[in-house]
């Protein structure tokens, strides 16, 4: 894990804005994760990988699926497998369908990977075109812009553990999916930062295990 300088500037903002995020900075550190190293492809396929699973788990199953690929995560090599090869691997049959889906749609183009078309979309119109794929909702399609393409206004609310981190950190009942988005509103246009800070909150606090957003990204 190494300290993100993307999100240097958003923190200090913060830090100096709002009393409760200078205290979790200072205790908990800068902002960290692996610097990304895959593709937008291949990082799809292991979010799609990840989700539901625990960390290690997942981390084998993906292991197995690269190896298959020859360490060469592509669309055009996975489009080469079955669904029963890639259930061969550990995946489950739905999540075998939602890389395939995505597959197709990289190769069709409908959903853009590229990193020139990418700068040019909003976070809404990215969200957009990925949860048209099959097994991508808009957690993973969130979580796929903060920590793979560095976004910094992106505040996950349907995440519980946000939720939770923010009531334990602010001292008040864990907000909805909708209060939290409300209460986003002052953080912009670092909410990313604010979701950071949320999840080492529920660590701190509430003694969630570390995020497997930042274990995976």
């Amino acid at each position: 894990m190494i300290a993100s300088n993307r999100y240097t500037a958003a923190t200090a903002a913060l830090v100096a804005r709002d009393p409760v995020i200078a205290a979790l900075a200072a205790e908990t550190g800068p902002i960290t994760f692996d610097a990304p190293t895959e593709s937008n492809y291949a990082a799809l396929v292991r979010a799609i990988t990840y989700q539901q699973l625990a960390g290690a788990a997942a981390h084998a199953i993906h292991g197995r699926l690269v190896a298959l690929l020859d360490g060469d995560v592509v669309p055009e090599r996975l489009a080469a497998f079955s669904p029963d090869e890639l259930r061969a691997v550990g995946l489950s049959a739905a999540k075998a369908a939602s890389m395939l889906d995505l597959t197709a749609k990289a190769l069709d183009g409908s959903v853009p990977l590229d990193d020139d078309v990418l700068a040019r979309l909003t976070d809404e119109e990215v969200v957009a075109r990925r949860i048209t794929v099959r097994g991508i909702g808009r957690w993973t399609s969130e979580v796929f812009l903060m920590i793979h393409l560095g976004r910094p206004d992106v505040l996950p609310g349907g995440d519980l553990g946000i939720r939770k981190g923010y009531g334990l950190a602010w001292r008040v009942p864990t907000p909805t999916e909708k209060q939290l988005l409300v209460l986003g509103e002052a953080y912009r246009p670092y909410r990313s930062v604010l979701s950071w800070y949320c999840w080492r909150a529920a660590e701190l606090y509430g003694g969630s295990t570390a995020s497997a957003v930042a274990d995976s990204a």
